[in-house]
Order: C-alpha cells, then sequence, then structure tokens
C-alpha cells in the first residue's frame, strides 16, 4: 500500500511540474471559448499537444482536459471535445501550428510565443 501511496505522490509531482511549465491561453487571446495550455517539450516522450478545458470561460480545472495532438494534423488523443470545440480548436492549431512547435521544440520562448500566436478570427457578423 505505501508504494502505490508513493507511486500516486510521484504522478502528483510530476502533473504539478508539468503545469509550472505550461503557458495558460484565455479566450480572450486565442479568440477560443475555453483556456488551453501549452508548453515546451521538456523531458516529454510525446509529440507536440495542448491541453484544452472541456469547460467554456478562464477556468484552469486540470482534471476536465482534453489533450490534443498537433501532428501531422490536429487530433483528439485524450478526452472529449463538442463537435464546435473541436473544430474551433483544430482551426485555432492550424492557424498556429509553427509557432506551437517553434515553441515546443524551445526554439521561442514564452514571450515570443505569445508574440506570434494569432486569434481565432471571431465568427460574429459586425
Amino acid at each position: 500500500m505505501k508504494v502505490k501511496d508513493a507511486v500516486a505522490s510521484n504522478i502528483d509531482r510530476v502533473d504539478s511540474d508539468d503545469l509550472f511549465e505550461m503557458a495558460n491561453l484565455f479566450p480572450r487571446t486565442t479568440g477560443l471559448p475555453m483556456t488551453i495550455w501549452v508548453s515546451p517539450r521538456g523531458n516529454a516522450r510525446h509529440d507536440v499537444r495542448v491541453k484544452v478545458n472541456m469547460a467554456h470561460g478562464d477556468q484552469m480545472t486540470v482534471a476536465n482536459t482534453a489533450v490534443v495532438g498537433i501532428r501531422p494534423s490536429p487530433h483528439v488523443i485524450e478526452g472529449h471535445l463538442a463537435s464546435d470545440d473541436e473544430r474551433a480548436i483544430f482551426a485555432w492549431i492550424t492557424l498556429n501550428t509553427d509557432a506551437l512547435i517553434a515553441y515546443w521544440d524551445g526554439q521561442i520562448d514564452t514571450v515570443q510565443l505569445g508574440q506570434l500566436l494569432k486569434p481565432l478570427p471571431s465568427t460574429s457578423a459586425p
């Protein structure tokens, strides 16, 4: 039982470390209806991906996220997204693929990422 608790504690610590490295992107910045997280590769063994809060708004609830891969094209790796949300996230990723990959690869820092990211165009009529 103690080994199981130690493993769970280690997993919690790793998740906390991963979150520390992530940049929070709110709807007002991305044009998406929800908060997403992006990160540099760090020690990850997987390819570039973003975490998407499944609830709309500025919430940052780790337990309520979907994971979306970027290459070769946007795709849901884990979690579930409503079809409208999935379309919007895939469109935003496609619009920002080069910047997201450069950030993942450590070619740019968080400030540069913020300067390069483009918001999803508004679909509301003037």
